[in-house]
């Protein structure tokens, strides 16, 4: 079955850096685009960037382009989101995210805190 398992998450002082990963398995990962969401306390689910199946396309939010970068390793089957210049509202649940045949797919998610 598609699992998609997120970590790199924890605590970080603002202007510090992250990297979150996502593994994934039970499909061919190669295939598909991959997306990062985030869900910050009280607020809905935003997309933050997505990267094609081969990674030659990558798109971002407008307000975290040049600090957020999404990459991918289709020989690990994983994508990572690194992030940079950390503010504390990027304060959230971080989530990975696949469409399959129209479904949906999500991992768990992975706690970042922006915080001194």
């Amino acid at each position: 079955q598609v699992q998609l398992v997120e970590s790199g998450g924890g605590l970080v002082q603002p202007g510090g850096s992250l990297r979150l990963s996502c593994a994934a398995s039970g499909f061919s990962f190669s295939n598909y685009l991959m997306s990062w969401y985030r869900q910050a306390p009280g607020k809905e689910r935003e997309l933050v960037a997505h990267i094609s199946s081969t990674g030659g396309s990558t798109s971002y939010v407008d307000s975290l382009k040049g600090r957020f970068t999404i990459s991918r390793d289709n020989a690990k089957n994983t994508v990572y989101l690194q992030m940079n210049s950390l503010k504390p509202d990027g304060t959230a649940v971080y989530y990975c995210k696949t469409r399959i045949g129209g479904i949906d797919y999500w991992g768990q998610g992975t706690q970042v805190t922006v915080s001194s």
